[in-house]
């Protein structure tokens, strides 16, 4: 093992995540990157055609979750495994104990240096049996279905070559910028690579609401409901920025809020 680089594969649905692992994973010469994939059913393909020696895999994917995936490879045949995890460390569960080492986002580079460093000397000492009896012992007392998810608590956001974390309890709105998203906290704007739909999903529908397509709100910010110009409907939030509601969405919002929407 020590005349070979350990070969590598990346499995994450964030197309951000794939690219941080990769760049850390380019700063060592004795690491070969050998994929990086965006779902669990090419993680499947992947770990069985390119059959790397490690292997860091999202739990939460589109299709195949990463239990799946060590279902469907088999526990004795996985490579070493780092599981990726959006979710709190008491959310890992079973396979908290059955992995080499997990990562929750966002995790900082020290701590993907630490896990790194792990999975090598996992290898070179030849251990991925021992962990492998582990993984099986796990999928058998894990339940059939994914853990229970949360939503989502920290925003990772790339800025000139370094990731900033923006916890989510100071977003007060989100606006579309093209494909991706801007987080606004305070004064201060994030562009994001994820879609509006995307982040409407793993945000908490009792904290925020889209209410246009292109704006998504902290509901406890809304100070006034009223009629925009030409008919249209705007919120004013309690720092004086007034959003967009669309038509469709006024009765939701109305709902929300508790309150009857502004005379026609």
């Amino acid at each position: 093992m020590a005349n070979r680089k350990l070969r590598v594969l990346v499995a994450d649905d964030e197309a951000l995540g794939r690219e941080r692992i990769t760049s850390l994973l380019g700063e060592h010469d004795d690491m070969d990157l050998v994929g990086a994939v965006e779902d669990g059913d090419k993680a499947v393909e992947a770990i069985r055609r390119l059959k790397p020696d490690v292997v860091f895999l999202d739990f939460q994917m589109p299709g195949l979750t990463g239990f799946d995936v060590v279902r469907e490879i088999g526990p004795s045949n996985m490579p070493a495994t780092v599981f990726i995890t959006a979710y709190d460390q008491h959310a890992l569960g079973a396979f908290e104990l059955a992995a080499l080492d997990y990562l929750v986002k966002p995790f900082d580079d020290e701590r993907f240096e630490e896990a790194l460093r792990r999975a090598k000397r996992t290898v070179e000492l030849e251990e991925v049996e021992r962990l492998r009896g582990q993984l099986l012992a796990a999928l058998q007392g894990a339940p059939p279905v994914a853990a229970e998810p949360k939503f989502l608590e920290r925003v990772a956001v790339e800025s000139k070559g370094k990731v900033r974390v923006v916890p989510v309890s100071e977003i007060d709105y989100i606006l579309a910028a093209g494909v991706y998203a801007e987080l606004h906290v305070g004064d201060r704007r994030y562009i994001v690579r994820e879609s509006m739909q995307t982040l409407e999903e793993k945000l908490d529908p009792n904290v925020f609401m889209r209410i246009h397509r292109s704006v998504i709100v902290r509901i406890a910010l809304v100070d006034v409901f009223l009629k925009g110009e030409g008919g249209d409907y705007e919120v004013q939030l309690k720092s004086g920025v007034k959003l967009r509601v669309s038509r469709s969405r006024r009765e939701a919002l109305e709902l929300k809020l508790g309150v009857s929407g502004p005379n026609s």
